[in-house]
């Protein structure tokens, strides 16, 4: 078995000033957005909107920004509404307590969706068109934090067979050997997603149908790596034996599901 390397989750200090390796996959995330976005623009539809402005390198930027606000908002009220609103409904003032840890994928995700609105209705394009430019952007982003989570020796994963060659013993987690659920995450959820995305991208599918198919992909990679995922301590397994993370999946790959039917139906309209 493995031990984790117990990697120091400062990665520069001068004087009072320290930098963590979780920020710095959070810029890694932000620069990736930019620079995948940059070459989304050269798919269609985006170099020719339809009779609409074409879209330009501005507006990546601008959606990157509201979406970094979407996701820092959106995951740190996800967190405290799906995983621990007892608490925080007795304690709301830590709900601004951000340094404190505790962001939700799923609420950041309803962020971005937020953030997509204002952005669609701002520069009046069809949200749709919006979710179908960020979506290909995004698994690569998620990539870089599952990174930050394996650096800093969090979210491990379940107990290992003690045979499995790459099962890690982390710190604060006992002695046994664990599944480095953040390395399926990445792999699944992060790399695999992001070529299979971009692939369906390029081939200019009907419109919607691409952030079906991130809603979908991710629902589905992230319910099979909960199965390796320790799940919360305060909540454990729920029901029908599945985590939480899986029951915010189910909406999700059935959301995806039919949305890709309706986004081929109204297509065929037009």
């Amino acid at each position: 078995m493995l031990i984790h390397p117990q990697i120091d989750p400062i990665a520069l200090q001068v004087g009072p000033l320290a930098v963590h390796w979780y920020g710095l996959t959070y810029l890694a995330a932000f620069g990736l957005f930019l620079w995948l976005g940059s070459r989304r623009l050269r798919h269609a539809p985006f170099a020719s909107s339809q009779g609409q402005t074409p879209w330009a390198y501005r507006d990546v930027e601008d959606i990157l920004f509201l979406g970094v606000m979407g996701v820092v908002l959106g995951g740190r009220l996800g967190y405290c509404l799906f995983y621990k609103p007892l608490y925080y409904a007795s304690h709301p003032l830590e709900i601004l307590a951000v340094w404190q840890g505790g962001m939700s994928f799923h609420g950041g995700m309803l962020g971005v969706i937020a953030a997509m609105v204002w952005f669609a209705h701002s520069r009046q394009r069809s949200f749709w068109q919006v979710a179908d430019f960020v979506a290909p952007c995004v698994p690569t982003g998620l990539a870089a934090g599952r990174v930050g989570n394996f650096i800093n020796g969090e979210l491990w994963g379940r107990l290992a067979d003690s045979g499995l060659p790459w099962g890690m013993v982390f710190r604060g987690a006992g002695d046994a050997p664990r599944h480095p659920s953040q390395i399926y995450q990445f792999l699944l959820e992060g790399l695999l997603l992001f070529v299979l995305l971009w692939w369906y991208a390029a081939s200019a599918p009907k419109q919607g149908r691409v952030a079906a198919a991130f809603l979908f992909g991710y629902g589905v990679f992230r319910f099979i790596a909960e199965f390796f995922r320790e799940p919360d301590a305060h909540l454990g397994l729920l029901s029908l034996g599945m985590s939480m993370g899986q029951w915010l999946c189910v909406p999700m790959v059935l959301g995806g599901a039919l949305l890709w039917v309706w986004a081929g139906r109204q297509n065929a309209r037009a």
